[in-house]
């Protein structure tokens, strides 16, 4: 039985759902947040600790970042509870079939998945066709379409979030007049993002001199190369096989001299036990909560400009929504840049103006969006 009085608010969430499947062992959880404007949508994630506690909050930052991103969608999120570290394909496979048989009476009705942390495009296909509804979830194959040649999937391998993290990085150092061109950037997180990001830094000529895992840290003050980093992770495993730098505990990522540090792994990665070492002028939130609000308040009085995960990690669900209306992946850029940017510039002129840290300003725009949406749908 799930305490809802430990969640519920003017919010949400609507619905806190548990599944089970027999035959597969699946244990799954989804969260729809609040759906006033539009079926809730969030991605599913795969670990053996994710829980309804965890859920829930991802699901809340859903809701904001759809709002703040005027999308027609909703919050949600989901989890499998299970570690695919070590299990075969097909099992795991198995686990994402069961999950989206068993949350068909929802989805896409009232939820609409995505890929998360240890999910991507071959689960997306997986989930499509086991709930029967190219619909049910985005982040689909390419080749994936609901006709020929129309409305294909747009997979998070594109790279949409970490596109949305550059134009935030981007628009952020402009505002504290760092030149990215000598910036030292650290990202925690070597997955579709992480990698992706030090990708689209190296090609805008921004050095990255950190980069971590879960099984250490690689730290190169004259910065490190995204192209041997990716064959290092894929050919041995983990960046701290790379060559040309010092191992560090992965910790010690966030206790770095650098201008940006970009959490990119999993949540509360800043807590009490680091937040007074961070160096960084500047850290863009590209994964979710990577820390609680009360860190972001000890860093803001410290000067710290927090880009929060709401506004910089965006690019997913913009991506997203262009794949549910059909559009192609050169639109879709377009979109991630046009309403990140634009997103981006206003809700730092007002955190300046207001002198609040943005996550504030972030969540005032939201939050007035989905409540004009709420009072709509009482008065229909």
């Amino acid at each position: 039985m799930v305490d809802l009085d430990r969640f519920a608010d003017e919010w949400g969430p609507e619905k806190i759902v548990q599944v089970y499947d027999t035959s597969t062992g699946m244990r799954g959880i989804l969260v729809i947040d609040n759906t006033a404007l539009g079926p809730g949508k969030g991605g599913i994630r795969m670990t053996p600790t994710v829980n309804i506690d965890e859920v829930f909050r991802l699901a809340r930052v859903m809701t904001w970042k759809c709002a703040l991103a005027e999308l027609p969608f909703g919050g949600a999120k989901s989890g499998i509870i299970a570690d695919p570290k070590n299990m075969p394909k097909e099992e795991k496979l198995g686990l994402v079939r069961a999950f989206a048989i068993a949350l068909k009476p929802l989805s896409p009705s009232q939820y609409v998945a995505a890929p998360d942390i240890n999910t991507g495009e071959e689960e997306m296909a997986v989930y499509a066709l086991a709930n029967g509804s190219l619909n049910s979830c985005t982040g689909k194959p390419s080749s994936m379409c609901v006709r020929p040649s129309e409305k294909c999937g747009l997979p998070h391998e594109y790279g949409s979030t970490a596109y949305g993290v550059l134009n935030v990085i981007k628009v952020a150092s402009e505002y504290v007049g760092l030149d990215l061109t000598k910036a030292k950037v650290a990202i925690d997180g070597f997955g579709n993002v992480g990698s992706t990001l030090v990708k689209y830094l190296a090609e805008y000529g921004v050095r990255v001199v950190a980069v971590s895992d879960s099984k250490g840290c690689i730290y190169n003050p004259d910065g490190l190369d995204h192209e041997k980093l990716r064959k290092v992770k894929a050919d041995k495993g983990s960046v701290v096989n790379y060559e040309h730098g010092q191992i560090l505990r992965h910790g010690e990522i966030f206790e770095l001299p650098v201008d940006i540090l970009v959490p990119a792994s999993i949540p509360d990665v800043i807590n009490d036990e680091n937040v007074d070492k961070i160096q960084a002028r500047i850290v863009v939130e590209a994964a979710n909560i990577p820390m609680k609000y009360e860190m972001e308040k000890v860093l803001h009085e410290r000067g710290v400009l927090i880009m929060p995960d709401i506004l910089a990690n965006a690019g997913g669900v913009i991506s997203s929504y262009a794949e549910y209306i059909g559009e192609n992946p050169e639109k879709m850029f377009e979109m991630i840049k046009e309403r990140i940017i634009k997103n981006t510039r206003l809700i730092l002129a007002e955190s300046i103006r207001n002198k609040v840290p943005p996550r504030e300003t972030a969540l005032e725009i939201a939050q007035k969006r989905v409540k004009e949406a709420m009072k709509r749908r009482k008065t229909i």
